[in-house]
């Protein structure tokens, strides 16, 4: 298979543990309380995507599109609907920065290792209404936990 591929697997692997990862019998992690909608004290990028650092790093380094990043997380609709946690899971979740969503990659760039945000992705920065996935606005708290 050819290495283009890669960051498209990464995003679909990323996506593919949608829904798996509450079962039945164990019930998912509480929304924020701001899961709809980013409150006025965000920071706002250009793009569209808000964040808020939740919890300062430790590190002293931003990671870059061609880093591999450990993190934990947890991903939720505006409606408050967890789709996806790593948290959840209890195993973080390891990738190429640049082979995941946009809003995610352009986010992980802002952090720091150690460093808790929580990220309100637009839809143009996420799935952009392909099937299957999550749509609207998607709000993600993001643990960076390593920088490779």
């Amino acid at each position: 298979m050819s290495l283009r591929w890669f960051p498209i697997l990464l995003v679909l692997m990323l996506a593919g543990c949608q829904g798996r990862s509450t079962p039945a019998d164990k019930p998912g992690l509480p929304p924020p309380p701001d899961v709809a909608a980013p409150p006025p004290d965000s920071l706002k990028a250009p793009s569209g995507l808000s964040t808020r650092v939740l919890q300062p790093g430790t590190g002293q380094r931003h990671p870059r599109t061609s880093d591999t990043v450990v993190v934990h997380y947890s991903g939720w609709t505006t409606d408050g609907k967890m789709f996806d946690s790593s948290v959840q899971r209890g195993q973080p979740a390891e990738f190429q920065v640049n082979g995941v969503i946009r809003g995610w990659t352009e986010g992980l760039q802002m952090m720091v290792e150690g460093e808790k945000r929580r990220l309100w992705i637009p839809e143009a920065l996420a799935y952009q209404g392909q099937p299957g996935q999550p749509r609207g606005m998607l709000v993600f708290d993001v643990e960076l936990i390593d920088i490779k």
